[in-house]
């Protein structure tokens, strides 16, 4: 019988809270200095986010939802909303098992979170960081290159 992962239960219950204070700034927008620090794992699986931002931060990024955002879109696993970064906007998604954290100042409020590692975030121009182009699964067989050079001079 296996046991019960209170920090998983405990961890999706506190996202929910995220999930609705989202909800509330979509529909609403953040008024009376209220605005969100929100602290995610860059590389999670169905992370989004532009490759010059996952090099700059290759484990971690906190983002502010405060006066500067656009497009807020929340759904039940992830949320995406467009930011500004070098003068320039882009659209990010980060799903709610990235978190790590989530701060509202205003009413010093914060929340911290467990995410489970995984593989590299799904992007089609990025490999993981352990494999590199080119290379040869390793069989344990050692082929010497001679062989074929002598082959070829006959």
């Amino acid at each position: 019988m296996s046991k019960i992962d209170y920090q998983t239960l405990l961890d999706n219950a506190l996202k929910s809270v995220v999930k609705e204070a989202l909800i509330h700034a979509q529909f609403n927008g953040l008024g009376d200095g209220t605005h969100f620090y929100i602290t995610f794992k860059t590389r999670a699986p169905g992370v989004v986010l532009p490759d010059f931002l996952r090099i700059r931060y290759p484990d971690i990024m906190t983002i502010v939802l405060q006066y500067s955002y656009n497009n807020l879109h929340v759904s039940d696993k992830e949320f995406g909303v467009q930011l500004t970064f070098d003068g320039r906007p882009f659209f990010i998604r980060v799903p709610f098992s990235a978190l790590v954290e989530f701060k509202d100042p205003s009413v010093d409020f914060m929340l911290s979170f467990h995410p489970k590692g995984g593989p590299a975030a799904d992007n089609d121009m990025e490999l993981p960081l352990d494999e590199k182009p080119g290379t040869v699964p390793d069989t344990g067989r050692v082929v010497s290159l001679d062989e074929f050079r002598k082959n070829r001079k006959k």
